[in-house]
C-alpha cells in the first residue's frame, strides 16, 4: 500500500508541476505582450506574502504595469521564459523609466488627502 501511496503524490507533484510550468508560460506569454507594445521591457520580482509574487513591468516607453504569479518561483520562471532584464530593486535608473500621467498624480493624491480608497 505504501508503493501505490507514493506513486499517487508523484501523480500529483507532477500535475501541480505541470499548472505551474502552464501558469508561467501564460505569464510570460502576457510580460512578451506587454515588452511588444512598449518598445522593450524590463521587470522587478517582489515576493508580496500570500498573495504571491509581484512583477512590475517598464516599458523602454515609460509606460508600466504589473502581474502577480501565485509564487515566486513561477514569477522567475515567466521573466526567464519572457526573456526580460530583471532587477533587484525596484530604484535607480529602472524607477526613473516609469512615466506618470495624470491619472497616477490624481489617483495618490487623492489616496493621502481622503479621497475614495482603492476597493
Amino acid at each position: 500500500m505504501a508503493d501505490t501511496q507514493q506513486v499517487d503524490e508523484s501523480k500529483g507533484d507532477s500535475r501541480q508541476a505541470a499548472k505551474a510550468e502552464r501558469r508561467a508560460a501564460r505569464l510570460a506569454k502576457q510580460i512578451g505582450t506587454f515588452a511588444r507594445a512598449h518598445g522593450g521591457a524590463e521587470a522587478q520580482v517582489a515576493y508580496i506574502g500570500q498573495e504571491g509574487t509581484r512583477i512590475v513591468l517598464v516599458g523602454e516607453d515609460g509606460g508600466w504595469g504589473d502581474l502577480v504569479a501565485p509564487t515566486y518561483a513561477i514569477a522567475q520562471s515567466a521573466v526567464e521564459k519572457a526573456g526580460v532584464t530583471v532587477h533587484e530593486e525596484f530604484a535607480g535608473e529602472f524607477a526613473a523609466k516609469v512615466k506618470t500621467g495624470p491619472y497616477e498624480w490624481k489617483r495618490m493624491a487623492g489616496i493621502q488627502l481622503g479621497g475614495p480608497s482603492n476597493g
